[in-house]
């Protein structure tokens, strides 16, 4: 009787364990780990930029492990803290590589964040077996140097540019424009850029200013944008600049249109203005999270995440989508197959359908404009 009632209970378990497995839909991965890194900043003045972008990651990747994950391995994201520093993460490569010689499976870096890092630490990527997605970089020689295993989700400089000197010149009706733009490849590659662009359309750049990384205080840039009298204003730069740079120019008495490029398109660029930036213009490299992401997705990533997505989330999601598919169509976590397959075939993410040149670009890539309003940044539609 007891070996009946034992063997009872013991098939009833099992019963309820299979149906458990079936009501939630989980497959658990059966293969292994397969490691992915994302190198941001996740301390540091741009911190807030690189735990966004970690989060995206960490909630695509959570999505994965609950249907089988990479090739049946269960995907586990290893964050780098490059520090917002190209030294930094070029000596953070060593961490990748270590992982490698140990024989752990390694398919993906995720990152930078920055076009800076990526252009350093990339001439060491180039010679792993791994793919490079980058969430963020947008500096365009990144594509233009033959890397075999560098592919981006976002638009290169010279589209931003083309897209924001076209917004400055047909929905902002400017002639005359103050450029304004940080000391790093970044800033100064698109403040470059839009120039050439503006000049093309017969737009004079009437000052060009270059500001620190970081700086807070722009009395002297004040005086010079007075100075050149422009009727709107581009700022390529930082969130961590730009809420302070567009203070000082309201309290001056400036209030010309201002357009930001893509570094500033974070909350921070908001929250950090005392109020100032309301009605300033931001260029982006995705849509806002909740254009995009319905409330099942929002929810979602506070579970993973306790917060918020914020602006950049988008990209490092949908980053992992892009290695997810790659390693999908190639039926492996081999890097060359993964790279030839994301070439061949169209990508499905959140940003509906990507489709890559041979060169690691977007062949369709967007831009998005948004206006801050009520302090929340809304889509332009022009």
């Amino acid at each position: 009787m007891t070996k009946r009632c034992l063997f009872a209970l013991l098939l009833i378990s099992l019963l309820l364990v299979a149906g458990c497995g079936k009501s939630n839909g989980v497959k658990e991965p059966t293969r292994g780990e397969v490691l992915v890194f994302v190198a941001v900043p996740l301390t540091g003045f741009q911190a807030n930029g690189g735990q966004t972008v970690l989060g995206g990651v960490r909630l695509a990747a959570e999505q994965l492990n609950r249907s089988g994950g990479l090739d049946g391995y269960k995907v586990v994201v290893v964050p780098l803290d490059d520090e917002s520093d190209s030294d930094v993460a070029v000596d953070q490569v060593a961490q990748i590589q270590d992982a490698l010689n140990q024989g752990k499976q390694v398919v993906a870096v995720i990152g930078h964040l920055n076009s800076g890092q990526t252009l350093a630490a990339m001439e060491l990527y180039s010679s792993l077996p791994l793919i490079v997605i980058t969430p963020t970089a947008s500096e365009q020689s990144l594509s233009a140097r033959g890397y075999q295993n560098f592919f981006r989700v976002n638009a290169s400089d010279d589209v931003q540019a083309a897209v924001d000197a076209r917004f400055l010149a047909e929905k902002l009706n400017a002639k005359r424009v103050a450029v304004i733009f940080n000391n790093t490849e970044y800033g100064q590659g698109l403040a470059g850029a839009l120039v050439k662009e503006l000049e093309a359309r017969g737009i004079q750049a009437v000052t060009r200013i270059e500001v620190e990384e970081g700086q807070s205080r722009y009395d002297a840039e004040v005086t010079q944008v007075r100075s050149a009298n422009p009727d709107a204003i581009f700022y390529a730069g930082y969130e961590i600049e730009t809420p302070y740079l567009r203070a000082d120019l309201v309290r001056a008495g400036i209030t010309v249109p201002m357009l930001a490029s893509d570094g500033a398109f974070l909350a921070a660029t908001i929250d950090e203005s005392d109020g100032t930036a309301e009605g300033m213009y931001v260029s982006a490299f995705a849509p806002s999270p909740r254009a995009v992401g319905d409330p099942k997705w929002f929810e979602a990533y506070q579970a993973v995440e306790y917060r918020n997505p914020d602006t950049y989330s988008v990209n490092g999601y949908v980053a992992m989508q892009v290695l997810a598919e790659g390693v999908r169509q190639a039926g492996s976590l081999d890097a060359a197959k993964i790279a030839t397959a994301l070439r061949q075939s169209p990508v499905m993410t959140l940003l509906n359908e990507l489709r890559y040149k041979e060169n690691g670009d977007l062949t369709n890539p967007n831009i998005w404009i948004y206006q801050v309003k009520d302090g929340e940044f809304q889509q332009v539609e022009w």
